[in-house]
């Protein structure tokens, strides 16, 4: 229920909270361009003069709900491989299933606007989600500085289910299986792709020396 004053107090840091998460909300049901703060001002109950010594604008929201959107979708990531044991499919469903459910936010957190967003609080939320991939990418037992293979097999993960997400988004692959079917549609894309847990790491055994002065039998070709 909207209050009644519209310049209702808050403690201090709660106003911004609040309004972070009434934008989240809103991306339930609209894209971020549909994103008024003036509407948001009105939900809760509070002027937007109040609004404004949060945010400076929309795009300042936008960002702070793009950062806390890259904190959600981690723990997800976190909570999907906490169940799987690490079972790079099904963290890969779990990246689907939150572009899925949350579409206008997924949509803004990869979207341009993130990309010119000099926020230091959504940069460093992303990098965050990233580093997450990066250390799920590594092969079993190595520990480290990160390597050009784990990186590169990160970014070919990424490219996978981020492409996948989008496919599913557009209705792309509604030619295929539509409504209920789309998730056993991505397990079986994953499983297809050969997405697996990158390989320890094995050590080269040199073959027995042979003795000495003794000539190999070995016939050369």
């Amino acid at each position: 229920m909207v209050s009644s004053n519209p310049d209702r107090a808050y403690h201090h840091g709660d106003l911004r909270n609040a309004l972070i998460e009434a934008g989240l909300a809103a991306l339930e049901a609209h894209d971020a361009t549909e994103l008024s703060l003036r509407a948001l001002a009105r939900e809760l109950g509070v002027s937007a003069n109040a609004v404004y010594r949060h945010f400076a604008d929309k795009d300042a929201l936008l960002s702070a709900v793009a950062a806390e959107g890259f904190r959600r979708f981690a723990q997800a990531q976190r909570d999907a491989q906490a169940t799987s044991h690490t079972d790079p499919v099904a963290t890969g469903l779990g990246y689907v299933r939150f572009a899925q459910g949350h579409p206008a936010l997924f949509r803004l957190m990869f979207g341009r606007f993130t990309r010119a967003c000099d926020s230091a609080e959504l940069q460093e939320a992303a990098l965050a989600a990233f580093g997450q991939l990066l250390e799920d990418s590594r092969p079993a037992g190595h520990s480290g500085p990160i390597d050009e293979a784990t990186m590169l097999r990160a970014l070919a993960r990424w490219s996978l289910v981020h492409g996948l997400s989008h496919l599913l988004l557009e209705g792309q692959l509604s030619f295929f299986g539509a409504g209920d079917k789309q998730e056993a549609l991505a397990s079986a894309v994953l499983q297809a792709s050969g997405l697996g847990p990158a390989a320890k790491p094995t050590t080269t055994k040199r073959p027995a020396a042979q003795g000495r002065g003794k000539r190999s039998t070995k016939i050369s070709s």
